[in-house]
């Protein structure tokens, strides 16, 4: 399976009386670039997210944010925190004793003023569990969307391939038309210039320009290399690196046999590649 570097993947989780929450974007980037984005009471899971993020991903830059959001509690009772309920009745007093006519407070001021309603907390341990499985769960969920992304760019580059396999395979026989339009043509200016023609000076003229035009060898090497490109696809796993290689040499190629072109028609041909293997390198960039 092939693999883009863009992705993204968000999931929330009750975790007692809080809500755990962890979102990844992915995209591309020449190595694994990691940023994190998290409040300080998950701060110590930290390293656990990513450690895992290293043992799934191998490039990218990856954002991960991570929060935790208080909720309603859903209890059967209410505990009160006696030590806070003295330090306000202490405090009252205090104020009273200079104000007496202040009016004391009502029982709704006591229980909203903060730490009188004792809350549970979350042990350490259990919240580092609760992280390290939404984190895995989210880390699935982003390889899955960097492999369905993956899958369509897999598709376009194929086809890239073949449309340039098309292109390559009429390229192949306008040299040697194009070499016997120049004898031709070769051999009637002689004609006219001189009384009797000089069949070896011909042949040497001939021989000369079909060096100077032989593609062959750049359409062979055109060929290899979009076999080997196919391979890659075929097999998978961290092939941007690999592709980019590639994408390099198809386009050197390219030029080289724009350079030799002899004709109109192989000008174009010559564009026309240029043209796919950008086309082919731009989405090669997104690969993992």
């Amino acid at each position: 399976m092939v693999f883009s570097m863009t992705g993204y993947a968000a999931l929330s989780r009750d975790v007692g009386n809080a809500s755990l929450q962890i979102e990844l974007r992915s995209v591309n980037s020449r190595y694994l670039d990691l940023a994190f984005r998290v409040v300080e009471d998950l701060r110590f899971a930290e390293p656990i997210v990513r450690e895992l993020i290293n043992g799934s991903v191998s490039r990218g830059k990856i954002e991960c944010r991570m929060s935790l959001q208080a909720v309603a509690a859903v209890s059967s009772g209410l505990s009160i925190n006696t030590a806070a309920l003295d330090q306000l009745r202490e405090a009252q007093d205090k104020v009273r004793a200079v104000f007496p006519d202040a009016a004391p407070l009502s029982t709704g001021e006591i229980l909203r003023y903060p730490g009188v309603l004792a809350e549970e907390g979350l042990r350490s341990d259990e919240l580092g569990a609760a992280v390290q499985q939404i984190a895995k769960d989210a880390l699935a969920e982003l390889r899955a969307s960097r492999a369905r992304e993956g899958e369509k760019l897999v598709a376009m580059l194929r086809e890239r391939v073949s449309l340039i396999r098309e292109r390559v395979a009429v390229a192949a026989p306008i040299v040697p038309a194009a070499v016997s339009e120049y004898r031709e043509r070769l051999t009637a200016r002689l004609r006219e210039a001189v009384a009797s023609l000089d069949e070896d000076r011909i042949r040497q003229e001939v021989t000369l320009f079909a060096q100077r035009a032989d593609v062959a060898e750049e359409i062979t090497r055109l060929n290899a290399h979009l076999d080997e490109v196919e391979r890659v696809l075929a097999k998978g796993g961290a092939v941007g690196k690999r592709l980019d290689f590639l994408m390099q040499e198809l386009n050197r190629e390219a030029n080289t046999l724009g350079s030799k072109a002899v004709s109109p028609q192989l000008t174009e041909i010559s564009v026309d590649l240029k043209v796919y293997i950008e086309q082919m390198r731009e989405q090669v960039q997104n690969l993992e």
